[in-house]
């Protein structure tokens, strides 16, 4: 289905069906109107000799110096060759097809000022696959990604480098394989293509969709060590999540609840502890708060995907422009700071309850790190190691890059949000957080099936069945040690394409 841009309405779905799918996406007439609106309006002031920054005048420090007429043109064309400046290898593709999604929404709005083909163009390129090469680093997340972007729009003259059926061209030659016409830059042109924070917001769009479907496999991975260990189900009880009031811990327990359903520890045929130590009964109360931290976020990267975030802002009914910082990037970085954060701390409450599954002081009966060949063999040990360096690494990526503004352009840009290092952190602290849910997933189907193998069974739930059943077609049970360097690899990749859990959501229904 058609994904139509209109400068509303767009979803973090929509966002995801068009970087990673491939969706097609259309201009909304309503979109094209205004944009040719405001394009007509911006002519009129540029004729008139109207001083509008970034239009006729320098940008930053020399937004003071006016531009003569025949700069006006070739101002655009060096304006963006002076900031495609980034540093690194290429920015994943899905990245910069959200970024380039996200600018196109921007123009839909009429506010922008640039001729229609500018944004045609951005379409175009989504719709044929020209994707920019794109520098991973280089944006300060004010200004917009100044960087990234220029690097988009070097195409919009065909210049740059872009991808097209997997292989790298020259920009000029790629447009020219897709059959897509080159549309130059005019006054304002290359100024409304890259300033707003576009592509940290399409990034924040990716992760904050993959974090949801990570949350709920950390809550069928806490199902499953909790039937590993025989936990007391009561604190996950309804009535003391509801009681509480917050809506992340209601979701939570009645998640871990549904992948337990069935099973002889749900229906009270196991003798449990009274209480249980915080790993193993408070999962409802950190993930639910994971889950209403990416609420929060997700309603503040929504919004900045439907806004304008651009400067300076034409107002055609008004005959105005106004200059302001609609390009700060700190709308997004404040709650996805928060976002990477919650992920390490979610990661550590799963690294706790493998613990409990190693230790055979915390493991209820079963053997030392999950091998019946104590001494001579090491069972797990040596994945707990694994799991705990990456939660390391984790904490040390939670600092937040909201705060780290470093002053630039000779103080004139004396403020920016840093926002491109918190979308870029974010994606390490997720990255390092499949592997370490992964880790729990192995240990909670070895215990699982020790529990089967050397005790009088019971009848485990059907999401921990089922979630159980996918992991064992690409890990074995750890009879006698080997090494597990491939399992962990495995399971890594196993979390992130969501497999248990699409799966176990086919058996159970969904977790949210």
């Amino acid at each position: 289905m058609t994904i139509i841009i209109k400068g509303a309405g767009l979803t973090i779905e929509d966002l995801v069906k068009v970087a990673r799918n491939n969706e097609k996406v259309e201009l909304h007439p309503d979109a094209v109107s205004r944009i040719n609106k405001c394009r007509a309006m911006l002519e009129r002031k540029v004729a008139a000799h109207e001083i509008m920054y970034g239009v006729n005048t320098g940008i930053g420090e020399f937004s003071e110096i006016v531009l003569n007429d025949d700069q006006v043109k070739d101002f655009q064309k060096y304006l963006i060759y002076n900031h495609a400046a980034g540093i690194g290898e290429a920015a994943p593709i899905d990245h910069v097809r959200a970024a380039m999604l996200l600018r196109a929404n921007v123009h839909a709005h009429g506010n922008s000022g640039c001729r229609l083909e500018i944004t045609q163009t951005l379409v175009d390129m989504l719709n044929k696959g020209v994707t920019p090469f794109v520098c991973v680093k280089g944006s300060v997340g004010a200004c917009g990604d100044l960087a990234p972007m220029s690097q988009i729009a070097l195409l919009m003259m065909g210049e740059g480098h872009a991808f097209y059926n997997g292989e790298m061209y020259e920009g000029k030659i790629a447009l020219e394989k897709a059959g897509i016409p080159i549309p130059g830059l005019m006054a304002r042109d290359g100024l409304a293509a890259i300033n707003g924070s576009n592509f940290l917001t399409g990034m924040s769009a990716l992760m904050i969709f993959d974090t949801n479907n990570w949350l709920k496999q950390a809550e069928i991975a806490c199902a499953m060590t909790l039937e590993a260990l025989k936990a007391n189900l009561k604190p996950y009880n309804s009535r003391i999540l509801e009681v509480r009031g917050f809506a992340g811990g209601v979701r939570s327990a009645a998640a871990i609840r549904k992948v337990t359903q069935n099973g002889d520890l749900a229906e009270n045929k196991v003798k449990v502890k009274v209480q249980d130590a915080y790993s193993m009964r408070s999962t409802p109360q950190v993930i639910g708060s994971a889950h209403d931290a990416l609420a929060w976020a997700r309603s503040q990267v929504e919004i900045e995907m439907n806004g304008v975030g651009d400067n300076p802002i034409f107002f055609p009914d008004e005959n105005m422009q106004l200059s302001g910082a609609n390009f700060q990037g700190s709308p997004v970085a404040v709650p996805m700071d928060m976002i990477g954060y919650c992920v390490t701390m979610v990661s550590v409450l799963s690294e706790r309850r493998m613990n409990r599954l190693n230790n055979p002081a915390l493991s209820v009966g079963l053997p030392p790190f999950l091998t019946k060949g104590a001494g001579m063999f090491s069972g797990l040990m040596l994945s707990q190691y694994t799991a705990d360096m990456q939660i390391v690494e984790q904490r040390i990526l939670s600092a937040p890059a909201c705060i780290q503004s470093i002053p630039a352009a000779a103080d004139q840009e004396d403020f920016v949000s840093m926002g491109m290092n918190t979308a870029l952190k974010n994606f390490q602290i997720l990255d390092n957080a499949y592997g370490i849910l992964g880790i729990e997933l192995m240990a909670a189907s070895q215990a699982l099936d020790l529990r089967e193998k050397f005790e009088t069974p019971y009848k485990f739930g059907d999401g921990t069945k089922k979630a159980k059943e996918v992991i064992r077609k690409y890990v074995d049970y750890l009879d006698i040690d080997r090494p597990l360097y491939p399992d962990h690899n495995k399971m890594k990749a196993l979390v992130k394409s969501c497999e248990i859990l699409k799966e176990v959501e086919k058996a159970i229904g969904s977790l949210e």
